[in-house]
C-alpha cells in the first residue's frame, strides 16, 4: 500500500521546515515566512515578498508543483532559491548582502556551500526538459 502524498500548503510547509533545520541553521528568522501555493504560472516558479506592514516574508510557489509528476527536489530547489534570496537581506528584514539578488551567480554559490548543490543539479536537468516541452506546446 502506497501513502499518497498531497502536495498543499502544509506540505510546502514541511518542505520549508526541513530545509530550513538542514541548510539554514545559521540563518537567523528576524521575521516570520509564509508559503503557500500561488497561481498556476509556468515561467515563475517562486517568489519571495516581504510584507512591511506586517513584517512578514511570504514565499509564493507556482501551483504547477502540486503535480507529483514534478520532482520533489525541483520543489525543494525552488524554496532554497527563495530562503537565499531571505537570508541575503531580499524580502526580508535582514541587511542585504548584494546589491542585486543574482548578481554573479550567488544563488549557486550558496547552495553549493550549504551543500544543496545537489538540488541545483536536479532542477537543471529538469528544466531543460521542462522548457523544452513548453516550446512544443506552444509552437515556439
Amino acid at each position: 500500500m502506497h501513502l499518497k502524498i498531497i502536495r498543499d500548503d502544509q506540505w510546502l510547509s514541511q518542505r520549508l521546515q526541513f530545509l530550513w533545520t538542514s541548510y539554514f541553521k545559521d540563518v537567523k528568522e528576524l521575521n516570520p515566512i509564509i508559503i503557500k501555493f500561488g497561481r498556476n504560472s509556468r515561467l515563475r516558479l517562486g517568489s519571495i515578498r516581504f510584507d512591511r506592514r506586517t513584517k512578514t516574508s511570504h514565499i509564493r510557489i507556482t501551483s504547477i508543483f502540486k503535480n507529483p509528476k514534478i520532482p520533489q527536489s525541483v520543489v525543494d530547489h525552488t524554496i532554497a532559491h527563495e530562503l537565499i534570496h531571505y537570508a541575503h537581506g531580499f524580502s526580508s528584514s535582514r541587511i542585504r548582502l548584494h546589491k542585486y539578488p543574482h548578481a554573479g551567480g550567488v544563488v549557486r554559490n550558496e547552495m553549493r556551500e550549504r551543500g544543496m548543490e545537489y538540488l541545483y543539479l536536479s532542477y537543471k536537468q529538469w528544466i531543460k526538459q521542462y522548457r523544452l516541452a513548453l516550446r512544443r506546446a506552444n509552437g515556439w
